[in-house]
């Protein structure tokens, strides 16, 4: 069957669809909805039997929708129209939401239902949500979809009013009367988009990322400490940490990036580099025991890992090594990790000088993982990983995976040909062919199609994930095992290194030199510019071609 997939980006969930299309066997191609004509030529030059729109703002031409199947997934339950569904359903704290596969026609989400599933509300800000409990949905509901498209079988969408606009006015904090948990509540359902809008330390700003204190107190409003890029903020019932902001027409970046000098004098609040999270706060690096079994956390924002971060992970790695048998790399809440900070590269002053020592920050945190020689090592791809992150987990001896995970195995994306130790361990596990392929199509694969090439061990099932990572962990250890990577190390330790020096190598030139193409990708990446033309990479023939050479 012929796909195309009408989106406004290729976002976490439009992956998502296109690897699970691509591992069926469908013929897959994407349209990037940026104007009329131009999509209706896509559309009308792939000629597909069906149209999909996992992710996506604009208004379809009836020359579409009236010619081709098309269905669009709607984030919320049946009745629930127009933008803003999310932000609504966090803000009036709805304790079940869902997702549906509409049909399109002239209607704003009006078309008759295809498919459907619901869920129950996490406690979360709205970026979380979307990237786990609505992607489940709309991926474990495609079956249905292709069912009741073939049977003609649709459920009548209610036709309740579209939403309201949901504006700022509406997010606004008010620091004087809003509780810690009306807070929360505002700055989670605006999380990641748009944020919301405030003035702090004289800085017109968006806020996000928000986690309660216990500890410590002040005046509402009052700067009280910061902690690895955060602060602390007064309420009039406790304190929150305010973990990013974005200065109005800027990017995102941590909160004390923006603040600079204005919280001169703020004292760091600082915390074990491994928090046993025996109080609410803000961290970003913790680990649980169980058995002879370390998890490592680090919840890193959108998995972006900046120099002081690697090194921090680096630390908790060495001291790790001598406090288990088995260490699992978890990740964050939602991304395994995605390499290097580019929000922060593009902030600095000093972009190759920064570049250069973030690439090498993670290098060496990659370093004392590949050469743990005394434990095993395993990376849990419970959340999407892209680009070096992807490359971190590799440089373990086990990869598991959660069902329905995207890896991102790529770099030139943005410019780069990628350091990470991945022309050692890439090739290790799937070989110089397909290792060439992953890096130059850079397309999204499946932790499936991953297992099937050998660049992932285990894939487990979402529901009992957890545990099945724990008995693989705990039954990993065996002496002989240890004694076998000891021995390997120890003879392959020349090349390991010269494969890292060979990468660095080619790479300093694309952070040093100002016409980089690293810089001009970079800038686009961080400040959302919008699209001028469907990535030539996501066209269907343009795989093929790349395929069959």
């Amino acid at each position: 069957m012929k796909i195309s997939l009408l989106v406004t980006l290729f976002n976490s969930l439009t992956q998502s669809v296109y690897t699970i299309l691509k591992d069926r066997g469908y013929s897959v191609d994407i349209t990037y909805a940026i104007d009329k004509t131009q999509m209706i030529d896509e559309i009308t030059i792939f000629s597909p039997q069906i149209i999909l729109c996992p992710f996506l703002k604009s208004y379809i031409p009836k020359e579409i929708y009236k010619n081709y199947p098309t269905f669009v997934f709607h984030p919320a339950p049946r009745g629930d129209r127009g933008a803003y569904s999310l932000d609504y359903a966090i803000f009036n704290r709805v304790s079940k939401w869902g997702g549906v596969w509409l049909r399109a026609n002239e209607l704003y989400d009006g078309g008759d239902i295809y498919a459907s599933n619901d869920f129950n509300m996490r406690d979360s800000y709205k970026a979380s949500i979307y990237r786990q409990e609505v992607l489940r949905v709309a991926t474990s509901t495609l079956d249905e979809l292709f069912i009741n498209i073939e049977q003609n079988k649709f459920t009548p969408q209610i036709l309740n009013p579209i939403h309201k606009p949901f504006t700022q006015e509406m997010r606004a904090i008010n620091w004087q009367k809003d509780s810690i948990d009306e807070i929360i509540k505002k700055i989670n359902c605006s999380d990641s988009l748009p944020g919301v809008l405030d003035n702090i330390c004289g800085v017109e700003c968006y806020l996000y990322g928000v986690w309660i204190e216990d500890k410590l107190r002040g005046r509402p409003k009052e700067i009280l400490a910061k902690r690895d890029g955060a602060i602390c903020v007064g309420t009039i019932d406790g304190a929150i940490w305010i973990s990013h902001l974005k200065e109005v027409g800027r990017f995102k970046l941590p909160a004390t990036y923006v603040l600079k000098d204005r919280i001169k004098g703020v004292k760091e609040d600082r915390l074990p580099l491994l928090f046993d999270k025996s109080y609410s706060t803000f961290y970003e690096t913790s680990v649980e025991y169980r058995d002879n079994v370390a998890y490592l956390c680090f919840n890193f924002h959108n998995g972006a890992m900046s120099t002081a971060q690697s090194v921090r992970l680096k630390y908790a790695v060495e001291y790790l090594k001598e406090h288990c048998d088995v260490l699992v790399l978890v990740g964050g809440m939602d991304f395994f990790s995605n390499g290097i900070h580019l929000n922060i590269l593009e902030d600095s002053k000093k972009q190759g000088e920064d570049g250069w020592a973030n690439i090498n920050a993670i290098n060496d945190l990659i370093k004392s993982i590949l050469f743990a020689d005394e434990i095993v090592t395993i990376a849990s791809f419970a959340r999407n990983a892209g680009a070096g992150g992807v490359f971190l987990g590799l440089a373990c001896d086990f990869v598991v995976a959660k069902e329905g995970v995207v890896l991102n195995p790529h770099y030139k994306t943005l410019g780069l040909s990628g350091s990470e130790y991945h022309t050692y361990t890439l090739p290790k596990r799937v070989g110089e062919k397909e290792s060439k392929k992953l890096l130059d199509e850079c397309l999204p694969i499946s932790v499936e199609y991953a297992k099937k090439i050998g660049m992932v061990d285990e894939v487990f099932s979402h529901d009992s994930y957890y545990e099945d990572l724990h008995q693989f962990a705990k039954s990993s250890f065996d002496d002989d095992f240890i004694w076998d990577k000891q021995d390997y190390l120890e003879e392959h330790r020349e090349h390991i290194e010269s494969c890292k020096e060979r990468e660095i190598e080619i790479m300093y030139p694309q952070f040093w030199e100002e016409d980089s193409e690293f810089h001009r990708f970079r800038k686009e990446f961080v400040y959302k510019l919008c699209p001028t033309h469907t990535p030539k990479r996501l066209k269907l023939s343009v795989i093929n071609t790349i395929s069959d050479s």
